[in-house]
């Protein structure tokens, strides 16, 4: 699908590729088939989701070290800690910014929309053992539980059990000490360089099944749940497409313009992934893409390595549109009038517990009973969840797509902030997004401090 483009260094033309083996149509088509098997066989369809389930379990088995080879190996390569720190606190204080404007967002849509008002929903009459698994879930996470929560019980559970806020934890202390040992542990840095790259070249291959993945999750989401789920509640899963979709437009799209880059073209070079997400409803899918995609957009290796993998749990602008904007529609649908304090400590609540959804399905679902349940004198019960537990599924894809779109603007902009953004890259990837997006789609992800191949040919060296 790639055009003929003119480069920076040159006029080469890229290799045209048929259109049946470029990745975002292969996973377009697969989408399709899977709501049309859903929506014609629901039987077939629900029995079509160990293929979604097995692609997520792929790709989720790489997470956690391809995350501790990117973030030790980028810290000990820098070598200098106070950077190190310098970059962790402006990312940090960039993703607490903008996800408070987009918890703020949706209580503002929620309050000027009121998608929840006349309901009339009897809360005694709603089931709620149909939540309490999530219930359960959110009653066990507090303030210190979710601190401890991060303290992996050995070095090597997490690697296990795939928690990012631990991998985090460990990878950060395993960088600074390789860092600090200098010449000693340059042998250290290179063997997690190489382990680094064959994951990412693992990746490169499991990425090949995402159609067969989309497909299988699709055709189960549509089965199970039907498409009249989303028609009973329109109204809110509109609201929330549409508030979403003017976050990215209009405040994300603000951020980026102040960067030095256009959101419109920022999605089309991303395509690929979006669409993947919309079939997975997990942006953990394609973290690695995201990374290798950014880094050919000018960010450096540097902030990439800190910045795309933290914002996995420190940067969630659509679970917190979700959360809030949820609340209130619970809140409304079942009469209940909330104050001042309660707005208040939805908004602190959901700013703590949004940390914890990773982008993997069903955690905001769980961050929802969590932010519900700490609300004073509980005026929405939690088992007034069971309203929107038929949908979640489709929110949850809106969810992801806008996590996924947050991360790679917050990369852009910190690099950018830190001096290190290669502003030629990024202007010839946005001159030409869609080619270039698909070109390098269409190559295995690339690990970090490697060389990365220009949709003509040559190479753009990395940083």
């Amino acid at each position: 699908m790639a055009q003929a483009i003119q480069a920076s260094g040159g006029g080469a033309v890229t290799k045209k590729e048929p259109w049946y083996k470029v990745l975002y149509i292969q996973v377009l088509i697969a989408i399709a088939l899977g709501v049309l098997l859903g929506w014609y066989d629901p039987a077939t369809g629900k029995a079509m989701k160990w293929l979604g389930d097995a692609f997520i379990a792929l790709i989720k088995m790489m997470i956690a070290p391809i995350i501790f080879c990117t973030i030790v190996h980028g810290i000990a390569s820098i070598g200098d800690l106070k950077k190190v720190g310098r970059v962790g606190l402006k990312a940090l204080v960039y993703f607490e910014v903008v996800s408070t404007v987009a918890l703020l967002i949706g209580v503002l849509v929620g309050e000027i929309i009121r998608p929840g008002a006349g309901f009339n929903a009897d809360p005694s009459k709603l089931d709620a053992s149909k939540v309490a698994s999530y219930a359960n879930k959110a009653a066990a996470d507090s303030t210190v539980a979710h601190i401890l929560a991060i303290i992996p019980k050995s070095f090597l559970d997490p690697f296990a059990t795939g928690d990012l806020l631990q991998v985090l934890l460990i990878s950060i202390l395993t960088g600074v000490v390789v860092a600090g040992l200098g010449e000693r542990a340059k042998g250290v840095n290179y063997a997690i360089d190489t382990a680094g790259q064959i994951f990412f070249r693992i990746i490169g291959i499991i990425v090949k099944l995402a159609p067969i993945g989309a497909f299988g999750a699709m055709a189960f989401t549509i089965g199970e749940y039907g498409i009249g789920k989303v028609y009973d509640l329109a109204w809110l899963v509109g609201t929330f497409y549409v508030t979403a979709i003017l976050f990215v437009l209009v405040v994300l799209g603000s951020i980026a313009k102040f960067a030095g880059f256009s959101i419109l073209r920022f999605l089309a070079y991303i395509k690929d992934e979006l669409l993947i997400v919309v079939g997975t409803s997990s942006s953990e899918t394609v973290l690695p893409q995201l990374m290798t995609k950014m880094r050919r957009l000018g960010a450096s290796d540097s902030v990439v390595g800190l910045v795309v993998p933290t914002g996995y749990s420190f940067n969630l602008d659509g679970t917190n549109i979700y959360m809030t904007l949820a609340t209130l529609f619970l809140a409304q649908a079942v009469g209940a009038d909330l104050s001042v304090g309660q707005y208040v400590t939805i908004i602190l609540v959901a700013m703590l517990t949004s940390k914890g959804a990773s982008g993997v399905t069903g955690a905001g679902f769980i961050t929802l009973a969590a932010t519900l349940a700490a609300i004073p004198n509980n005026p929405v019960p939690v088992a007034a969840m069971t309203l929107v537990l038929g949908i979640d599924k489709f929110m949850s894809e809106c969810r992801a797509l806008t996590n996924l779109v947050g991360n790679g603007v917050a990369c852009i902009v910190v690099s950018r902030w830190e001096g290190e953004l290669d502003t030629a890259k990024l202007n010839e990837v946005m001159a030409h997004p869609v080619a270039i997006g698909t070109h390098i789609a269409d190559e295995p992800p690339q690990p970090m401090g490697t060389d990365l191949k220009r949709p003509d040919g040559k190479v753009a060296a990395a940083e």
